[in-house]
């Protein structure tokens, strides 16, 4: 750990307990595509696709007419501090580092994945980036996108069988389904209502992954999180209804721009030293946007 505030932040190491954690809880952070950021704002290319057509012998080449422009990725920093009495530090230091650095990262996995999937208002305060549901929510001329177009609810007995079939189809029926690079994010209180879901041949469309094997709908795979709920900002705790997403990893756009990391300030000089308490700070900035809204769904439970 870095003493005093002339040291660097210590980044963690790939295959550290903390990034191993937000691996396992954060999708976007394990499947997205990973964008390297070296300032605050990064352009990525959006393509809106490219015609083709017979060409006669001897004919002149038609001009592709497909308007093509950008995502914009802003990164934004995640963080919190956390105060440590100097009788903690004689105690046990190392053992509460390591405890509340796993358990920054876990709440970092879901606030991240809340942000970028399922907030429901637009880039503010408490409000990070432009997420999954709220780019489907909002119409964008310019691509031809008309809002809701790719939103399925579900009615108050639960989704049903009609609902899952449909939200996946409005992928599988547009220009960017990718069978390779689709998955399903969904929040682990879809696996109730799916463990009784059956298809028109009575066959389970919901198959549990055995042996390391991941579970399945319709043959996609699912990756679980817990940040999969709606809310009106950022949280790690969200409290709304259950999405499921189905999505493209290619347009999963995550632009690193520093961390996870964490500085230590030593509480020992300096004006902490009246109080005889350290500080552990642990940051991550990142930024996020999806490619296309034409290539995702959303289920709302």
């Amino acid at each position: 750990m870095a003493r005093n505030t002339f040291e660097a932040w210590i980044p963690e190491e790939y295959d550290s307990k903390v990034i191993q954690r937000i691996t396992q809880t954060s999708v976007v952070e394990a499947r997205a595509s990973r964008i390297p950021m070296s300032s605050d704002t990064r352009h990525a290319p959006r393509s809106a696709g490219m015609g083709v057509e017979v060409i006669d012998k001897g004919s002149a080449y038609g001009e592709d007419t497909s308007l093509n422009d950008d995502v914009i990725l802003t990164a934004k920093k995640f963080g919190k501090v956390l105060r440590i009495a100097e009788e903690d530090i004689n105690d046990a230091l190392p053992d509460t580092l390591a405890v509340k650095m796993s358990d920054w990262g876990i709440s970092y996995a879901k606030i991240l994945d809340n942000a970028s999937l399922a907030v429901t208002a637009a880039p503010g305060t408490g409000v990070p980036f432009t997420s999954l549901y709220y780019l489907l929510h909002t119409t964008d001329a310019t691509i031809g996108y008309t809002a809701d177009s790719n939103i399925t609810v579900s009615g108050s007995a639960g989704p049903t069988y009609a609902d899952f079939s449909n939200t996946i189809g409005l992928v599988e029926s547009g220009d960017y389904y990718d069978p390779a690079t689709m998955i399903a994010i969904a929040h682990p209180s879809f696996k109730k209502t799916l463990r009784g879901v059956l298809d028109t041949q009575q066959r389970p469309i919901f198959i549990e992954g055995l042996a390391g094997t991941p579970d399945t709908i319709f043959g996609v795979p699912i990756s679980w999180s817990l940040g999969a709920r709606t809310s009106a900002t950022a949280t790690s705790s969200p409290t709304g209804r259950p999405l499921m997403a189905f999505v493209s990893t290619d347009l999963m756009l995550l632009g690193i721009r520093s961390g996870p990391e964490s500085v230590f300030i030593d509480g020992r000089d300096g004006t902490s030293a009246l109080t005889d308490e350290s500080l552990l700070k642990m940051r991550a900035r990142r930024g996020w946007a999806y490619g296309h809204p034409a290539g995702a769904s959303i289920l709302v439970g």
